[in-house]
């Protein structure tokens, strides 16, 4: 291991944490924290040291969703090893999805909620699983989900180390935000944010976004940033400016995106045109199209009649029917694609809808108006807010995050 310091992989504001950690003062470390905290790399870095410190333990990542592991705890594990100059100690591998510490043999294990059978089967090769990591808690269906995982994996050993992480949702109800409130001697809660980060660190584009996000929608940035869960209930979109959208304002409006939500019976097909002003952060709902039991050539029909092909660069289309897709282009639509999903992207491209301003007039596109003013997060048995993002009585929705893929993916990248 080279001579790596302290203060060159950690925040000065996790100094604490860290000496908790390696005196193993508490089981159950909590972080909370809003984007950029760097929270999720000090959890990586401790659960490196840790896998080193006690030969005897394997170790478990989990995530809500299987598809997100390889992108999210497990590249940072293997960002923390290279971090500390241990690459030459670790063997990782992406089939299996799985990190090897070669001197012990000693196993991490990368599974998602999603199949619970596959984290009931693991079986590691000698001793016990003694740490186990929650990456994005709230995304979790909630505490019992939580308790299931940890009653099949933390048992066999004496020392156990319990990693949970997330940014606070926005409701306050949230079931996550709850579960940092209650009082257990053996968990230990920790909150940060980006400015207990060497600015250095993050680089100057990343502080001018949180400016930015700060004079445009103040509240947005206080959740986003700051980590501070100012939601009132279960509503998804906070954000919505409901009032008339003027022809004088649409005049105005220099690039205009497209989306298409597939759809038959009972769910219907969404066509949806929206404007999106950067320097306001507001997205501008000007025209949909939703209808039941309607073929491609009508729907394509309807689009070409109303002239909406020619000003648009290209119509974003849902990737899960292709035949659709390219029913468009020999119908005359040549410039519709299918957006390429991917994991998370449903999780991201949502996040980046809900900070923005939505201005929606009723009038203009009356059903997107009602899917978002009634979208809701789901809430477990005992009523307290999941993070999930219901898959239903949201055409509209996604045919809006279709539409804009191109402006949240570059951001995606850029995350």
């Amino acid at each position: 291991m080279q001579d790596i310091r302290l203060s060159e992989c950690i925040a000065p504001h996790f100094y604490e944490l860290h000496r908790d950690i390696r005196e193993h003062r508490h089981t159950e470390y909590v972080l909370s924290g809003g984007r950029g905290s760097t929270k999720s790399s000090v959890v990586g870095l401790e659960f490196i040291l840790l896998i080193k410190k006690n030969p005897k333990i394997h170790g478990l990542a989990c995530r809500q969703v299987k598809d997100t592991l390889k992108d999210s705890v497990y590249a940072q594990l293997v960002w923390a090893i290279e971090r500390l100059g241990l690459s030459g100690e670790f063997h990782c591998t992406r089939s299996p999805l799985e990190i090897t510490y070669k001197p012990t043999g000693q196993k991490i294990y990368f599974r998602g909620a999603d199949d619970p059978y596959k984290i009931k089967s693991i079986k590691a090769p000698f001793g016990y699983i003694g740490i186990l990591w929650f990456e994005e808690l709230d995304t979790f269906k909630g505490p019992e989900q939580i308790r299931n995982i940890e009653q099949s994996v933390m048992r066999g050993g004496s020392t156990f180390y319990e990693f949970k992480s997330f940014n606070p949702p926005r409701a306050l109800n949230n079931w996550a935000n709850e579960y940092v409130l209650e009082d257990k001697k053996s968990m230990l809660v920790h909150k940060s944010n980006y400015l207990t980060v060497p600015r250095e660190w993050l680089g100057e584009y990343f502080f001018e976004e949180a400016e930015h996000l700060k004079e445009v929608n103040p509240k947005a940035y206080e959740h986003e940033y700051l980590g501070v869960p100012n939601g009132t209930g279960g509503a998804v979109f906070e954000y919505l400016e409901l009032r008339e959208i003027t022809d004088e304002e649409i005049k105005e409006m220099d690039r205009i995106y497209e989306g298409v939500d597939w759809g038959y019976f009972p769910d219907y097909y969404s066509f949806m045109r929206v404007y999106y002003n950067p320097a306001q952060e507001k997205v501008y709902l000007l025209d949909e199209h939703c209808v039941n039991k309607a073929s491609n050539r009508e729907t394509a029909q309807w689009i070409i009649d109303k002239g909406y092909v020619e000003d648009v660069q290209c119509i974003n289309c849902d990737s899960a029917e292709p035949k659709s897709v390219a029913d468009y282009r020999d119908l005359g639509i040549w410039n519709a694609k299918s957006v390429q999903k991917g994991p998370g992207s449903v999780e991201y491209s949502m996040k980046w809808l809900q900070r923005r301003t939505i201005v929606i007039d009723k009038n203009r596109t009356p059903n997107a108006y009602k899917e978002f003013k009634e979208y809701e997060y789901e809430r477990d048995k005992d009523g307290k807010i999941i993070s999930g993002y219901p898959d239903a009585n949201n055409h509209c929705i996604d045919a809006v995050r279709y539409s804009l893929a191109g402006v949240w993916k570059r951001r995606q990248s850029q995350a």
